[in-house]
């Protein structure tokens, strides 16, 4: 069984200006919360939302939510401050605006053990500019370092929109080879990846397609910007009843004794591969996780 995984269906942006939101986080059923500094917040509510936000944070009261902090970029007049903060709170992670090449990162890792923060601390990395995209393999490979403490990557399509003059479309033809090109680099880190927001969140419809959208891309979840996104978000990105019973008939079948030199077997008429039991392996831990914290 995998180790340690934690499903990232859902993981909602909320505003650290808004206490009263912060505060109704709390109850919602959502795998991850990203309290957010950066474009949420208006430069003269920067102060204010970062008090509220690491409060919030140190109170506690999330249970199995993990909790991510958005910070402003260190070159701001608000990021090294953020950081310093939002360290001592504690989150179970820190969300790196802007990120462009794997030197932002470690520069960020640096000033994490300067501050002594907890190695369990992690670090998330937004990608959202030109320079994230070409240096994509790069910024993912740093998934294997653990003084970088990197374990998920975000997609920022809207700023990868404003940045590029791509248009964000239905289908997201445009989009599609930068959002791939991601994913294949989140994998080759080992590092979970999360899709960009949908703007229109009236729209069920077009939302509930991009989430299957994502989910065929080989996204973890999705960033979202309303809580009436979630359920729609969950029903997509939670493994089904069918792939779970297949998964766990692959695996017992596997465990067979007489199969145990075997590299392909026929289940129920179809042959499948080792590989078809880790990928197994992975859905059953993901639906056993998210039943843990139902």
């Amino acid at each position: 069984m995998t180790v340690g995984i934690r499903p990232r269906r859902s993981a909602l942006y909320m505003p650290g200006s808004n206490a009263r939101a912060l505060e109704k986080a709390k109850t919602l059923d959502v795998d991850c919360l990203i309290l957010d500094l950066e474009d949420a917040v208006v430069p003269d509510a920067k102060e204010l939302a970062r008090t509220q936000i690491c409060e919030a944070v140190a109170g506690g009261g999330y249970g199995e939510r993990e909790v991510v902090v958005r910070i402003n970029g260190l070159g701001t007049p608000w990021g090294e401050d953020d950081l310093a903060a939002a360290v001592k709170a504690g989150p179970d992670a820190i969300l790196v605006p802007k990120v462009n090449s794997p030197a932002d990162l470690q520069r960020i890792a640096l000033k994490l053990a300067v501050l002594g923060a907890s190695r369990d601390l992690k670090l998330w990395a937004m990608m959202e500019t030109p320079e994230a995209l070409l240096n994509a393999g790069a910024i993912g490979a740093c998934g294997k370092d653990p003084q970088v403490r990197l374990s998920c990557v975000v997609m920022g399509t809207n700023d990868l929109a404003k940045e590029t003059r791509a248009r964000l479309t239905p289908g997201r033809a445009a989009m599609m080879p930068w959002l791939m090109t991601c994913v294949a680099a989140a994998r080759a880190g080992g590092v979970d990846i999360l899709d960009g927001v949908y703007n229109a969140f009236q729209d069920e419809e077009g939302f509930a397609a991009e989430c299957a959208q994502g989910v065929e891309m080989g996204m973890d979840g999705k960033t979202l910007i309303h809580p009436k996104q979630i359920d729609t978000c969950h029903a997509a990105f939670s493994p089904t009843p069918e792939e779970i019973a297949w998964a766990r008939k692959i695996n017992e079948a596997f465990d067979q004794p007489e199969n145990a030199d075997k590299g392909a077997i026929q289940v129920e008429g179809k042959m499948v591969e080792r590989l078809h039991a880790q990928m197994g392996r992975r859905v059953i831990a993901i639906a056993e996780a998210i039943a843990a914290r139902s």
